[in-house]
């Protein structure tokens, strides 16, 4: 008896399927570098920015004043009298200050009544009484 060997007949499009993997992955990367080249745009632009004054959040969680710019230093005043030199890249963000309310707004928002106290009852209509409308919390595991 005598094997033949007999070659498979393939799909045609061989090289497309191989090729279109690697065109994903270096896609991929692209992204990704470029949003971090983005995210490291926008610290440098935070850190070019400081001015003594300015209140900051550290990447470490800190929070403070910044009291002195040098080319690699940002001193921070983080309660008072006390001051704490940091890298400059360390500063993760800006705090920007709170818009206060104008005071003729406050006044208007004296002058107005005050709105309805929600009611805690219910009318029944067919008994006519009142009953009391409760919220159900679910059971706790101490309760038996």
């Amino acid at each position: 008896m005598q094997l033949i060997a007999v070659p498979m007949a393939s799909s045609g499009g061989g090289g497309i399927t191989l090729l279109l993997p690697l065109i994903l992955i270096v896609g991929m990367i692209w992204f990704m570098s470029r949003t971090q080249r983005k995210q490291r745009q926008k610290q440098a632009d935070t850190v070019a920015q400081l001015v003594p004054g300015t209140k900051v959040v550290t990447t470490s969680g800190v929070v403070g004043i910044v009291e002195e710019v040098d080319d690699e230093y940002v001193t921070l005043e983080i309660s008072e009298g006390v001051l704490v030199q940091f890298v400059k890249g360390a500063v993760g963000r800006v705090i920007l200050d709170e818009i206060e309310e104008p005071a003729d707004e406050a006044a208007d928002a004296d002058d107005e009544e005050p709105a309805e106290e929600v009611r805690d009852t219910v009318d029944v209509p067919e008994t006519g009484e009142k009953v009391q409308d409760k919220a159900k919390l679910p059971p706790t595991h101490t309760e038996n």
